[in-house]
């Protein structure tokens, strides 16, 4: 498996071709016809099975069912199955919190503090939430009618709500154990999800407390009125408590998913909030959003084991080997791997996926720890999915101050989003001066 291939830039062929379907019909579908959501009209499962079969017409010296094989291999590597059991975990334990618990930590925080920071309260809701429930687009989606509300009757404008919300997203979102960047990026680097967390807590705090203070102090100069108030129930933070609090001195995150996941169970069913045929509903609801993750993170895997065994990835090795030289050099090549994977995928877990495979040689060749290139993964991938216009995130925080009666555009947003960019700076910073 580790046998050093001829460098074949051909051996790319299918990743372009995916890159083209994907990328250049969302941008003509979001920004030529003005189609809402458009880049998610695009079915990613398609444009990466005609990707697999480009790369199965190619290296003529290989056999259809070695080619089989060699998909077979990648997609039963001991880190991939595992990825898709916490995957599927991870939805259970999003379906049972479900949304009354994002809801109480929001108006519960914003009750007792002062009018001025509820901007800040935002930001910091988005942050527990996003690392709890380990999904920004679920959070951002939680979230934002909640910003939308304080923007209303506060006097704060709309974009600064929403951004920070964003921001917040992001920040839990880059951090959480339960996160499908997480679990893809730890898994394909082959590294301990309490190692990477570290590692990118270190990155992630300064540029998260630097966007708070930049928040305040936007804050303390805006004449506003008061914030929405809200019913909460303090039960319903004990499962995401238990979840952080578990990943965080170290648990094996099957323990954690299932201590979550069982708190999360009683307490909705003892306060009422759901029924038991309610509860197995949300339970089917969680696992079968993970479903499109799981799909694409195996034809991922195919497709990487046959690039691999026609040059492909030793191809981009060589090419990273001219451009970036040392240590340094190799963690800036990861970075700006999964950015690009990201910018062209507008999907920072498919880009970790398709790039994690390539990180973990380019560390293997330049001596970075796994934490490292699973941190690196991680974090640039959140910083360019943070910012882009046509991302995920961004599109379902316009759509929902959309359908509340709102109008907010990303190019609005973007300048607000201050943790994304100071996350960025950080990275760069950490890549520069940390020796480690």
């Amino acid at each position: 498996m580790n046998e050093k291939k001829t460098p074949r830039a051909v051996a790319l062929l299918p990743i372009a071709v995916f890159l083209v379907l994907y990328l250049g019909l969302g941008i003509v579908l979001e920004y030529v016809l003005k189609v809402k959501m458009g880049f998610y009209q695009i079915p990613i499962v398609v444009a990466f099975m005609v990707s697999i079969l480009v790369a199965c017409l190619q290296n003529r010296s290989i056999s259809f069912d070695e080619k089989l094989t060699l998909m077979g291999q990648g997609i039963g590597d001991k880190n991939i199955v595992t990825m898709i059991l916490i995957f599927l975990a991870a939805g259970v334990f999003v379906g049972v919190t479900g949304r009354s618990s994002a809801e109480a930590v929001a108006y519960f925080l914003l009750s007792i503090t002062p009018a001025k920071l509820a901007v800040a309260v935002l930001f910091v809701v988005a942050c527990f939430v996003s690392m709890a429930m380990g999904t920004s687009v679920g959070t951002i989606t939680l979230l934002t009618p909640i910003a939308a509300a304080v923007a209303k009757d506060s006097g704060f404008s709309l974009p600064l709500c929403v951004a920070s919300v964003m921001g917040g997203s992001m920040f839990g979102d880059n951090l959480s154990f339960i996160s499908d960047t997480t679990i893809a990026a730890c898994s394909t680097q082959g590294c301990q999800m309490k190692d990477k967390f570290r590692a990118n807590f270190k990155i992630a705090l300064p540029a998260a407390l630097v966007t708070l203070a930049l928040i305040v102090v936007i804050s303390l100069q805006a004449d506003v009125a008061r914030t929405p108030s809200g019913d909460h129930n303090l039960l319903l933070l004990i499962p995401y408590v238990l979840v952080l609090i578990g990943g965080i001195v170290g648990l094996n995150v099957f323990v954690v998913l299932l201590v979550g996941i069982a708190a999360g169970a009683a307490i909705t069913l003892a306060t009422g909030q759901v029924t038991a045929m309610e509860l197995m509903a949300n339970m089917g609801s969680g696992v079968s959003g993970m479903f499109e993750t799981i799909l694409v993170t195996l034809l991922v895997s195919s497709l990487c084991g046959l690039i691999r065994a026609y040059g492909g990835f030793d191809a981009l090795l060589a090419a990273i080997h001219k451009m970036f030289r040392g240590k340094r050099g190799g963690q800036l090549g990861i970075g700006i791997l999964v950015g690009l994977m990201d910018i062209s995928t507008a999907n920072n877990t498919v880009a970790i996926v398709m790039a994690g495979p390539i990180a973990k040689e380019i560390a293997t060749e330049y001596g970075i720890s796994p934490k490292r290139s699973a941190s690196l993964l991680d974090t640039f991938s959140c910083v360019f999915q943070g910012i882009i216009p046509y991302g995920a995130q961004m599109l379902v925080a316009i759509s929902a101050c959309t359908t509340l009666g709102f109008a907010v555009s990303a190019f609005e947003i973007i300048p607000l989003l201050f943790y994304p960019m100071l996350l960025c700076l950080s990275s760069l910073l950490f890549i520069l001066f940390d020796k480690k």
